[in-house]
């Protein structure tokens, strides 16, 4: 369970603090998750853009590892259920100074009300 092939690459580092695609338009998260596969750092299904599961569909990368201080769970979308996994690249999560939601300065005061549920 420790190859590419079964979604995995214990290798591969995360590719930044935030989702890589909110950063990079101004959007803002409210939880993170990373690509078990390649490292890719998206956001969560209740975020605004969905980042993460975006990339999977995109991209055919199965599993995903939240980026949250304190939980190490592996969701498959293929199975739609959590999965194990092996420890993965360091770091684990997003930096500590960060909020959630986040990033600081780009999450709108009514960020509630624009939450996927």
């Amino acid at each position: 369970m420790t190859t590419s092939d079964a979604g995995f690459d214990p290798t591969a580092e995360p590719s930044g603090p935030g989702c890589v695609e909110c950063v990079a338009s101004g959007g803002w998260w409210l939880h993170l998750r990373r690509c078990a596969e390649c490292g890719h750092v998206g956001c969560c299904d209740n975020s605004p853009s969905q980042h993460a599961t975006e990339h999977a569909g995109e991209t055919g990368h199965p599993i995903i590892q939240s980026y949250e201080p304190g939980e190490d769970w592996f969701w498959n979308y293929r199975t739609e259920q959590y999965t194990r996994g092996p420890r993965l690249a360091a770091p684990h999560h997003h930096p500590l100074d960060q909020p959630v939601p986040g990033p600081a300065g780009a999450v709108p005061s009514n960020w509630q009300s624009q939450l996927h549920r």
